[in-house]
Protein backbone atom coordinates (compact mmCIF):
# COMPACT_ATOMS: atom_id res chain seq x y z
CA UNK A 1 0.00 0.00 0.00
CA UNK A 2 1.14 3.54 -0.69
CA UNK A 3 0.45 4.69 2.87
CA UNK A 4 2.65 1.99 4.37
CA UNK A 5 5.35 2.80 1.82
CA UNK A 6 5.17 6.50 2.63
CA UNK A 7 5.50 5.84 6.37
CA UNK A 8 8.34 3.37 5.87
CA UNK A 9 10.23 5.81 3.62
CA UNK A 10 9.75 8.77 6.01
CA UNK A 11 10.25 7.46 9.56
CA UNK A 12 11.55 10.82 10.80
CA UNK A 13 8.17 12.40 10.01
CA UNK A 14 6.29 10.07 12.36
CA UNK A 15 7.67 10.42 15.88
CA UNK A 16 6.10 8.76 18.91
CA UNK A 17 2.44 9.70 19.20
CA UNK A 18 1.81 10.04 15.47
CA UNK A 19 1.06 6.37 14.80
CA UNK A 20 -0.33 3.79 17.20
CA UNK A 21 -0.47 0.03 16.84
CA UNK A 22 -3.87 -1.52 17.41
CA UNK A 23 -4.24 -4.28 19.99
CA UNK A 24 -5.52 -7.71 18.98
CA UNK A 25 -8.97 -6.85 20.40
CA UNK A 26 -9.05 -3.55 18.45
CA UNK A 27 -8.03 -5.38 15.29
CA UNK A 28 -10.88 -7.86 15.80
CA UNK A 29 -13.33 -4.99 16.30
CA UNK A 30 -12.20 -3.39 13.04
CA UNK A 31 -12.62 -6.73 11.26
CA UNK A 32 -16.14 -7.14 12.71
CA UNK A 33 -17.16 -3.66 11.62
CA UNK A 34 -15.54 -3.58 8.18
CA UNK A 35 -15.14 -7.25 7.14
CA UNK A 36 -11.70 -6.80 5.56
CA UNK A 37 -10.31 -10.22 4.49
CA UNK A 38 -6.76 -8.88 4.02
CA UNK A 39 -6.74 -7.55 7.57
CA UNK A 40 -8.49 -10.62 8.97
CA UNK A 41 -5.77 -13.01 7.84
CA UNK A 42 -2.79 -10.71 8.33
CA UNK A 43 -0.46 -11.84 11.12
CA UNK A 44 0.62 -8.22 11.69
CA UNK A 45 -1.29 -5.87 13.99
CA UNK A 46 -2.49 -2.84 12.01
CA UNK A 47 -1.42 0.70 12.73
CA UNK A 48 -3.64 3.76 13.07
CA UNK A 49 -2.77 7.42 12.71
CA UNK A 50 -3.42 9.99 15.39
CA UNK A 51 -4.60 13.43 14.28
CA UNK A 52 -0.99 14.65 14.10
CA UNK A 53 -0.05 11.56 12.12
CA UNK A 54 -2.79 12.20 9.59
CA UNK A 55 -1.59 15.76 9.11
CA UNK A 56 1.96 14.61 8.57
CA UNK A 57 0.79 11.88 6.21
CA UNK A 58 -1.04 14.50 4.18
CA UNK A 59 2.24 16.38 3.69
CA UNK A 60 4.01 13.40 2.12
CA UNK A 61 1.24 11.84 0.04
CA UNK A 62 0.74 13.24 -3.43
CA UNK A 63 -3.00 12.76 -4.00
CA UNK A 64 -5.34 15.73 -4.56
CA UNK A 65 -7.15 14.97 -1.26
CA UNK A 66 -3.83 14.96 0.64
CA UNK A 67 -2.94 18.29 -0.94
CA UNK A 68 -6.34 19.76 0.04
CA UNK A 69 -5.86 18.55 3.62
CA UNK A 70 -2.38 20.07 3.83
CA UNK A 71 -3.66 23.41 2.51
CA UNK A 72 -6.53 23.38 5.04
CA UNK A 73 -4.05 22.76 7.87
CA UNK A 74 -1.79 25.60 6.74
CA UNK A 75 -4.74 28.00 6.34
CA UNK A 76 -6.02 27.15 9.83
CA UNK A 77 -2.58 27.64 11.37
CA UNK A 78 -2.24 31.02 9.64
CA UNK A 79 -5.65 32.12 10.95
CA UNK A 80 -4.74 31.11 14.49
CA UNK A 81 -1.51 33.14 14.25
CA UNK A 82 -3.49 36.11 12.89
CA UNK A 83 -5.98 35.81 15.76
CA UNK A 84 -3.10 35.76 18.27
CA UNK A 85 -1.61 38.92 16.73
CA UNK A 86 -5.01 40.62 16.68
CA UNK A 87 -5.69 39.86 20.35
CA UNK A 88 -2.23 41.20 21.26
CA UNK A 89 -2.89 44.41 19.32
CA UNK A 90 -6.21 44.91 21.17
CA UNK A 91 -4.47 45.00 24.54
CA UNK A 92 -1.69 47.26 23.21
CA UNK A 93 -3.99 49.80 21.56
CA UNK A 94 -5.20 52.88 23.42
CA UNK A 95 -7.51 54.04 20.61
CA UNK A 96 -11.09 52.92 21.26
CA UNK A 97 -12.04 52.94 17.56
CA UNK A 98 -9.02 50.83 16.65
CA UNK A 99 -9.83 48.41 19.49
CA UNK A 100 -13.40 48.01 18.20
CA UNK A 101 -12.11 47.29 14.70
CA UNK A 102 -9.61 44.75 16.04
CA UNK A 103 -12.31 43.12 18.18
CA UNK A 104 -14.56 42.75 15.14
CA UNK A 105 -11.66 41.38 13.09
CA UNK A 106 -10.84 38.86 15.84
CA UNK A 107 -14.48 37.80 15.98
CA UNK A 108 -14.55 37.30 12.22
CA UNK A 109 -11.43 35.12 12.42
CA UNK A 110 -12.98 33.08 15.23
CA UNK A 111 -16.17 32.59 13.24
CA UNK A 112 -14.19 31.47 10.22
CA UNK A 113 -12.15 29.01 12.29
CA UNK A 114 -14.98 27.51 14.29
CA UNK A 115 -17.96 27.65 11.97
CA UNK A 116 -16.66 27.18 8.44
CA UNK A 117 -19.57 24.99 7.31
CA UNK A 118 -22.40 26.85 9.07
CA UNK A 119 -24.14 29.82 7.44
CA UNK A 120 -23.92 32.78 9.84
CA UNK A 121 -26.21 35.78 9.85
CA UNK A 122 -24.15 37.91 12.21
CA UNK A 123 -21.55 37.79 14.94
CA UNK A 124 -20.91 39.77 18.05
CA UNK A 125 -17.61 39.97 19.89
CA UNK A 126 -16.71 41.76 23.07
CA UNK A 127 -13.36 42.01 24.79
CA UNK A 128 -12.92 42.83 28.43
CA UNK A 129 -9.53 44.08 29.59
CA UNK A 130 -9.12 43.79 33.33
CA UNK A 131 -5.70 44.15 35.00
CA UNK A 132 -3.75 42.46 32.19
CA UNK A 133 -6.30 39.67 31.90
CA UNK A 134 -7.99 39.41 28.55
CA UNK A 135 -11.46 37.90 28.34
CA UNK A 136 -12.91 37.29 24.91
CA UNK A 137 -16.58 36.49 24.39
CA UNK A 138 -17.81 35.71 20.91
CA UNK A 139 -21.48 35.13 20.05
CA UNK A 140 -22.49 33.51 16.78
CA UNK A 141 -25.98 33.92 15.34
CA UNK A 142 -26.79 31.18 12.85
CA UNK A 143 -29.23 31.40 9.99
CA UNK A 144 -32.26 29.14 10.33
Amino acid sequence: MRVNEAVKNNPDKFPTGYIIELTKDEKNEVIENFDNPKLKFSPVLPKAFTEKGLYMLATILKSPKATQTTIAIIETFAKIKELTRTVSKISESHDEQEQKGLIQHGGDILSDLLYQEIPISSTETSVELNFAVLKLRHTIKRKK
